[in-house]
Parts: structure tokens; sequence; C-alpha cells
């Protein structure tokens, strides 16, 4: 794999609550000199991202119900509507873990069909935040997600006890099969990481460290 192939499966990722605008303007500027897959925003820095990355191929991706995932669905489609409108070409969103924890599995897949409705030809990425999960939550939080319509599942927000791990990896990867696809994300910051993620089965990488794994990758 080289580089380009490696930058064209990234999520170039900031999300922390204290990002400025300059701090996005260069994930922005990063991603466009690499051609990543996406840069990876909260909702209000949407329409900044999308006008400076407008007539290129790297994509707008916004996060919905994050970090915690725990709000009414209707908030959740309500936000990705809004992300959508401004700009937005793919959207993350937390599932509700605490329904899926209860096994209420019914609601689990209608919180992410309201957002998959409300995206419309928007792609949505469910991230399941493996490291609150038992190998049984994470294969039903897969099958929700695939019942729902969702493009990806995902692994983690990056905000909670864990990151992606190669085990949950593998294990998404082997429940959805082909129905979907996998997203790892979460404490990757190095190249021989990343290349295991995605040998372990994941066609999508969240990362903050975009330029020192690219760099490490010779062409």
């Amino acid at each position: 794999m080289n580089r380009a192939e490696l930058a064209a499966r990234i999520d170039h990722t900031i999300l922390k609550a204290d990002a400025t605008r300059d701090a996005v303007a260069k994930i922005v500027d990063e991603a466009l000199r690499y051609r990543c897959a996406s840069v990876c925003v909260n909702g209000k820095h949407v329409p900044f991202v999308a006008a400076r990355l407008a007539g290129s191929p790297v994509l707008t991706c916004a996060v919905v119900g994050f970090p915690l995932g725990a709000m009414d669905s209707r908030a959740k489609a309500q936000e990705t509507a809004g992300v959508v409108a401004a700009g937005a070409r793919e959207v993350d969103m937390v599932l509700d873990v605490g329904a899926l924890k209860d096994r209420d599995d019914a609601r689990v897949r209608d919180d992410i069909a309201a957002v998959v409705a409300a995206a419309g030809a928007v792609p949505v990425k469910v991230i399941l935040e493996t490291c609150l999960l038992t190998n049984d939550e994470k294969v039903r939080a897969c099958e929700a997600s695939v019942a729902a319509g969702a493009a990806f599942v995902k692994t983690s927000t990056g905000f909670s006890t864990g990151g992606a791990t190669l085990d949950d990896v593998r294990l998404m990867r082997a429940s959805v099969g082909t129905r979907c696809k996998v997203k790892a994300s979460g404490g990757i910051r190095d190249l021989a990481a990343a290349l295991a993620m995605i040998e372990a089965g994941a066609d999508r990488l969240g990362l903050s460290a975009t330029v020192a794994v690219l760099e490490a990758l010779r062409d």
C-alpha cells in the first residue's frame, strides 16, 4: 500500500472541544495535501470545512450525537439534517449504548434508522463505543446498524475508556461481512497500528495523527 492509497482510507479528524478555527483549518489543509477520504469535525465547523473543501475529492464528515449518543432520536435526526444541509457528506453517529445494554435492540435500530432517514443519500457510520460493550453487544450493535441501513460500523469515539482494537475490528468485520463497511477509530497513532487495522478488516480509519502516519510510509 502506498501513501496515496492509505490516505484515501483516512478520515482526518479533529473533535476536541477546544478546537479553534485555525486548528480546524490546519486539519483541512493537511487533508487536502494528502488527499484523505474526509475531514471529520463537530457540527459547528461543517460550513467552514465544506467551503474550504469545495471542488476537492475530500469529503466533509460530521459527528452526530457525539460523544455519548444518549439523547433523543429526534434530536439526533434534527442534528443530522442540519449538518447535511450545511455541507456534510458523511455522518458519524453514536448509537444508544444504554438501550443496547438494556437489550432494547429495536430502540437501537430505530435510533440509527432515524439518522439514516435524515441523512438521505449521505452515508452514515455508526459508532458502537466498543470499549463499553461485551462481544455479544458488539455483534447485536452491528446487526442493528445493518438493519437500519448504515453504511459503516465504527469502533469508537476516542472519548471513552478505550479506542479501536484489532479483536474488535475482526469481530465487526465478521459480523457485518459485506453488508456494510468497518471504520476503526480511537488510539491509532502510528503506521504499524494503522496497517494492522486494515489487515484486520477496516475499510476506513479515523485518525488525528494522520500526518505522522502517512509520513512514516515511503512511496
